[in-house]
């Protein structure tokens, strides 16, 4: 996201703050990685961009799912896993079943 803001839009990220009408430290942690992407922000940063506030959450959701995976990884090796017909159903493509 600073790249869109810094390489596409070119605006300094405390007049992109003010322009969103969020706090310029609010920003920052979103860029930053120390806060998420809220819907409401995806929304203001896609107004401002002339993006699409899915993109936004897409990307929060893929980082938020990438650090569960490495975070929980030892825990999910001691999860037995358990296949029914119902989860092949939902996990398989279709010309599988």
């Amino acid at each position: 996201m600073r790249e869109i803001l810094e390489g596409h839009v070119k605006i300094p990220i405390a007049e992109a703050a003010r322009r969103m009408k969020v706090s310029r430290p609010a920003l920052y942690a979103v860029l930053n990685g120390t806060a998420a992407m809220t819907a409401e922000m995806a929304v203001r940063f896609a107004r401002l961009t002339g993006g699409a506030p899915e993109l936004y959450l897409n990307m929060q959701t893929g980082h938020d799912l990438e650090a569960a995976q490495q975070r929980l990884q030892g825990e999910l090796a001691d999860i037995e896993v358990s296949l029914t017909d119902a989860t092949l159903d939902r996990t398989l493509p279709t010309f599988c079943i």
